[in-house]
């Protein structure tokens, strides 16, 4: 694509020989889109930080044809409403299949991660029938095809949709040993320690970021409330346990991220916690351990798991809609989630916080620039 290799020519990044496969691959794509409409879909996968999103993000912005970039998350929310919407008809999914062919020709999906069985078995029908509509998907994924929603609970249901991805999909690995969020770009702390006994920052840095807010108040997002130490027209200040250690879920925060353009998030603590052994229904997907059909028995888990999912949806909400999360916690970054079964899930994340350090993630909002100390 001509604007990674502007960015490249220009020093804004690394040569990365593991990215040029998949810029060849986008660049065919787009090609195909331009001259017959006549594309193939592509597949990004590989370790977190490798460059796959933003890769995807340039296509995106560089398509010749009708395009919509979503989150994973917020794809399945549109598509559990639209399912709904349809119910009634012969065939909802075909329904749901027709009515995004008429808006976009082409459809973008960033990290593509099934746990959820009503999801897999929605996908398991929905995939072949947008490519029947001759919508070309561009997705991204820690994952290969083959291992999403790997030995989950009727995974029969969903290898309809791996069928249909690697029949009208091109599968590139993007593995170079390079993490890209790393460099290059001038830092901004964003995540501060606070060590037993110290006063907390969080208040002098609200304070800086709107002439105008409120302390200790419930805050509305619709379906939930939520309790604030502070709310300004922009800004949210929340403690952990307020945003993550109640029955909050993904689409809580697409709300929180809809209304709020900076987030001060308090007292977190250390996600290490003392595991015990469980056996756990089949379906439940950790990405990392092959066991036989039946029940699955998992690494240690801890009490805190429910928790550190919930932090995990927040970052993943938060770095895609390019949100500033400036945090508080008990321990370094490299000392949060390390063990446990959702060790795989943690590493994108710390990843995305590491990112967050750098100048540019805020880049949108200039009062963000000032919050560094």
């Amino acid at each position: 694509m001509k604007a990674w290799q502007s960015a490249l020519d220009g020093g804004l990044i690394v040569d990365d020989p593991g990215q040029r496969s998949a810029v060849a691959e986008l660049e065919a794509c787009h090609q195909g889109l331009d001259s017959d409409g006549a594309a193939r879909g592509v597949y990004l996968w590989g370790r977190v930080g490798r460059g796959k999103t933003w890769l995807m993000n340039l296509f995106a912005a560089s398509c010749p044809v009708a395009v919509r970039r979503l989150h994973f998350h917020h794809f399945m929310r549109w598509v559990h409403r639209r399912q709904l919407h349809w119910r009634g008809h012969a065939n909802p999914l075909t329904c749901l299949a027709r009515e995004l062919a008429t808006e976009v020709a082409v459809l973008c999906l960033d990290e593509l991660y099934v746990e959820d069985i009503a999801d897999a078995i929605l996908l398991g029908g929905l995939m072949s029938r947008l490519f029947d509509q001759g919508v070309v998907v561009v997705a991204t994924s820690n994952q290969p095809p083959q291992e999403l929603y790997r030995e989950g609970y009727n995974r029969e249901r969903f290898l309809p949709a791996i069928d249909a991805i690697l029949a009208n999909m091109t599968v590139v690995a993007v593995d170079g040993d390079m993490d890209h969020r790393h460099h290059p770009g001038e830092t901004c702390q964003r995540y501060h320690v606070r060590r037993a006994g110290q006063p907390s920052r969080l208040p002098m840095l609200f304070a800086k970021t709107e002439a105008a807010v409120q302390y200790d108040l419930d805050v509305d997002l619709g379906a939930r409330t939520i309790h604030a130490r502070g709310v300004g027209r922009h800004t949210l200040w929340c403690d952990y346990a307020a945003l993550c250690e109640t029955p909050l879920a993904a689409v809580d925060f697409i709300a929180l991220c809809d209304r709020f353009q900076l987030l001060l998030l308090g007292n977190l603590p250390s996600l290490v916690g003392e595991g015990q052994q469980a056996r756990i229904a089949r379906g439940t997907e950790d990405a990392s351990h092959r066991v036989v059909a039946g029940d699955r028995e998992l690494p240690p888990l801890s009490s805190k798991d429910d928790g550190v999912r919930r932090f995990i949806a927040l970052v993943d909400e938060c770095y895609d809609r390019g949100v500033p999360l400036i945090i508080e916690a008990e321990v370094a970054m490299d000392e949060l989630y390390s063990t446990g079964h959702l060790a795989f899930a943690f590493r994108r994340t710390r990843s995305r916080l590491q990112e967050m350090q750098l100048q540019r993630f805020g880049r949108l909002n200039p009062a963000v620039a000032d919050l560094s100390s």
